[in-house]
C-alpha cells in the first residue's frame, strides 16, 4: 500500500501545486515524508517478527528453566497443559454445535477489536457484550458462555506474553491465580444453567458497574502508587479472597481487569504487577470455567470461534508492536457504550419478567 502511494503521489501533487511550490523544493519534502512513512511501516513489521521470535524462544526455553527451579517457568508449563485441556474439551463439545456454521467478517472483527483493547488493559467482556447486543449476534443467555469460550485462546496468549515479563512475587502471583480459578469453576457451575432473565439481570448489573469502573480509572480512583511486587500475611489473605470473588464474577461477564487493578491498588502493590496477575488469572480460570458452559451447550460456537480467530493476532499486535496508547478518551467512549448496553440488558430482563410463564396455567 505504501509502495503504491510512492508511485502515484508525485504526479498527482505536481498537477495541483503551483510552480513556485515545486521550485522551492516542497516536492522533495513530499518524497521524504512518504519515505519516512514507508520506513515506519517496515519498522513495525520487522519489530513485530523480532518480538514474536523472542516470545517463541521464551516458550521453547520453558522446560530448561523449569528444571532449574524457575517457578514462573513451571507456571507457564502448567498453563500449557491447561491450554491443551481446553482445546480437547471444546473440540469434543463443539461437534453438536458445528451446524451454526463458520464465523463471518463481523464475528472476526469483534474478536480483533475486543482482544486488542483487552491486551492494552481496557478489558474484553464488556466491549464484546456491547457489540453482541448491538448486532443481536448471540442470545442473552448464551453470552456468558460465549465470552468464556471465545476469549480463552487470546487470553492464554496474553498470559504467555506478560507472565515473566513484569516482575511480581511468585507466591503472590501463583496464589492469586489459583484463587481466581477456584472462584470461576465454582461460579460457572451455577451460571451455566441460569435462566435467561437471571443472565440478563446479572450481566446488566455487571455492565453498569463496569462502566463506572472505566470512569473511576479515568478519574484516577483506580490506580496504584505502591511499589511492592508482592504481599504477605493479612494482605496476601485479602488478595486471595478478593481474587476468588472476582473469578466467580468473571463467569457472568464481569471483567476481571478493572476490579483486580482496584484490588492491587488497595493492597499497595505496583500497578505494573497487576498485568501478569490479571492476565494469568484470566488465562487459567477461563480454561476451567468453560467446561460447564460447553457441557450445557450454553454458548454460540460460531461467535466464540470468531472471538478466538480474530482475537489471537490482535493480542500479538497489541502486545508486541503497539504496547501502549492514549486510552483516556477511548475509555470514556467505552464507558458510555457499556453503560447503555447494561441499561438495555436490564430493560430486557424487566421485559422478560412481564412475559407470561407457559408453565403456569391461568
Amino acid at each position: 500500500m505504501a509502495h503504491a502511494r510512492t508511485q502515484q503521489s508525485p504526479a498527482r501533487f505536481a498537477n495541483e501545486m503551483p510552480p513556485s511550490a515545486l521550485e522551492t523544493g516542497q516536492q522533495g519534502n513530499l518524497h521524504g515524508t512518504l519515505l519516512e512513512e514507508t520506513h515506519k511501516e517496515m519498522t513495525y513489521i520487522t519489530g513485530f517478527f523480532s518480538e514474536l521470535r523472542l516470545l517463541l524462544e521464551k516458550i521453547v526455553g520453558l522446560p530448561g528453566k523449569a528444571l532449574q527451579g524457575d517457578p514462573v517457568a513451571w507456571l507457564l508449563l502448567v498453563l500449557g497443559l491447561f491450554s491443551l485441556f481446553f482445546v480437547v474439551m471444546v473440540f469434543r463439545g463443539s461437534k453438536a454445535k458445528q451446524a451454526e456454521g463458520s464465523p463471518g467478517p463481523l464475528n472476526l472483527a469483534i474478536g480483533f477489536v475486543a482482544n486488542f483493547l483487552d491486551t492494552l488493559g481496557i478489558g474484553s467482556y464488556a466491549t464484546t457484550t456491547a457489540m453482541f447486543k448491538a448486532w443481536k449476534l448471540v442470545k442473552d443467555e448464551w453470552i456468558p458462555g460465549t465470552l468464556n469460550v471465545g476469549h480463552t485462546i487470546p487470553t492464554i496468549a496474553q498470559g504467555f506474553t506478560f507472565i515473566g515479563a513484569v516482575a511480581v512475587d511468585p507466591t503472590t502471583l501463583v496464589l492469586m491465580i489459583a484463587a481466581s480459578v477456584a472462584g470461576a469453576v465454582w461460579g460457572a457451575r451455577y451460571v451455566a444453567t441460569w435462566p435467561r432473565r437471571n443472565i440478563q439481570l446479572g450481566m446488566g448489573t455487571a455492565l453498569v458497574i463496569g462502566s463506572f469502573l472505566y470512569v473511576g480509572k479515568n478519574l484516577g480512583y483506580i490506580s496504584s502508587k505502591g511499589e511492592a511486587i508482592g504481599v504477605a500475611g493479612g494482605l496476601l489473605v485479602l488478595a486471595i479472597v478478593g481474587n476468588l470473588f472476582l473469578g466467580a464474577l468473571m463467569t457472568i461477564g464481569v471483567g476481571l481487569y478493572a476490579p483486580c487493578m482496584l484490588l492491587i491498588s488497595f493492597i499497595g502493590m505496583n500497578e505494573k504487577a497487576a498485568f501478569p496477575i490479571m492476565m494469568g488469572s484470566c488465562a487459567f480460570l477461563m480454561t476451567g470455567a468453560t467446561k460447564p458452559f460447553v457441557d450445557a451447550g450454553s454458548y454460540s460456537f460460531k461467535a466464540a470461534l470468531g472471538l478466538a480467530i480474530g482475537g489471537l493476532p490482535a493480542v500479538l499486535i497489541a502486545a508486541l508492536v503497539v504496547k501502549s496508547l492514549d486510552l483516556v478518551t477511548l475509555r470514556w467512549g467505552v464507558a458510555a457504550v457499556v453503560l447503555y448496553t447494561g441499561i438495555a440488558m436490564l430493560n430486557s430482563a424487566m421485559t422478560e419478567a412481564k412475559k407470561p410463564n407457559p408453565a403456569v396455567k391461568a
